[in-house]
């Protein structure tokens, strides 16, 4: 499985961005997608997940209000809907797939991983 994100960048405080991650594979099939984000000199960070089967959304409440995440079953494909943006928002965003069986879905248990992109929002 490969994750291909796009739609990552700069942006000022109070933009908006909108996030694309498209799954590719041969029997692509997943619980779930999602996006992890990480800072200069922090952990690794829950963003969102996505149920594929019903679409049920959860977001941590650092971006709660603010992101939202939808997907295309269709397409393998997620995406992520980032508002009213702050530089607390500024990290390296991951793409995520294929949670690890059995283990929290809040946690960065991902078989599938994109490549980090950095999205800086300046004040």
């Amino acid at each position: 499985v490969q994750l291909q994100a796009s739609g990552g960048g700069s942006v000022q405080t109070g933009c908006s961005l909108r996030r694309t991650c498209a799954a590719s594979g041969r029997d692509f099939n997943t619980l779930a997608m999602g996006w992890f984000r990480q800072a200069p000199e922090k952990e690794r960070e829950f963003v969102s997940v996505i149920a594929f089967s019903t679409g049920s959304t959860y977001y941590p409440d650092s971006v709660k209000g603010r992101f939202t995440s939808s997907r295309d079953n269709g397409k393998n494909t997620v995406y992520l809907q980032m508002d009213r943006m702050t530089p607390d928002d500024t990290a390296v965003y991951y793409c995520v797939a294929d949670p690890v069986p059995g283990g929290s879905w809040f946690l960065p248990r991902y078989n599938s991983w994109g490549q980090g992109t950095l999205v800086t929002v300046s004040s």
